[in-house]
């Protein structure tokens, strides 16, 4: 995997200036990590799109602050709801010689190509991701399973089938291995599993509606940024 990069200047902006910062092609930013004091920083947005969208919450950033360099985790990640464009990004520094807990996607290969698929069958992943430590030149972009060998619905796939890389281990010492990572299901039993629960639903907010109550609507997260 090449090195992801980012030049990075030290920000004056704040509050409202940030606005104007934005709208001159600019992402706002904060560098964490060490004994030092957070630095406030800024970087052209189309490079630091490209960095966070290469780099993820699990790869390793070269940054250069005003001619300084460090390496860093992503840490947060915020974005614009209704524009979707980047607004802040906040950064970690790490040790190169220091193993680090950071989480990375569980990516299924061969889709397609096993042979439960080959019958009509659905493979259905059930973690997406999982914690793992390792040094910051050992961190892969992903663990990978194969689901190849899935012939029938009494198969499936678990933690302990993720072959680690060399130098990675969970970050949980007492992972349970038999966790459920992917698995098989035939269309019918499927969909019979998806009509039950969304049966199980109407007939709640019926109960709810007859009993005169009302479920009051989630509070949406708010992402809070250094600059308000």
């Amino acid at each position: 995997m090449n090195d992801i990069t980012l030049n990075l200047d030290e920000r004056t902006a704040e509050g409202k200036q940030v606005t104007k910062l934005r709208n001159d092609g600019f992402v706002p930013s904060v560098v964490y990590g060490g004994k030092a004091a957070p630095i406030s920083t800024q970087s052209n947005a189309v490079e630091t799109l490209k960095a966070v969208r290469a780099a993820g919450k699990h790869s390793p950033v070269h940054l250069t602050i005003d001619g300084k360099k460090k390496l860093a985790i992503i840490k947060a990640i915020d974005f614009d709801p209704v524009k979707h464009t980047l607004r802040h990004v906040a950064f970690h520094t790490i040790k190169q010689n220091e193993k680090i807990v950071t989480e990375v996607p569980i990516v299924l290969i061969g889709e397609g190509e096993s042979a439960a698929e080959k019958a009509g069958l659905i493979v259905l992943q059930a973690i997406e991701k999982m914690e793992i430590r390792a040094l910051p030149g050992d961190l892969p972009e992903a663990l990978e399973i194969s689901i190849v060998d899935l012939a029938t619905d009494e198969d499936k796939l678990t933690i302990g089938d993720i072959k680690l890389p060399k130098g990675v281990e969970f970050a949980d010492v007492d992972q349970d291995t038999d966790l459920v990572v992917a698995n098989v299901y035939e269309p019918s039993a499927l969909q019979a599993a998806n009509d039950a629960a969304g049966g199980d639903a109407e007939d709640e907010s019926a109960v709810e509606s007859e009993n005169g109550t009302e479920e009051a609507p989630a509070a949406a997260d708010v992402a809070k940024t250094d600059e308000k």
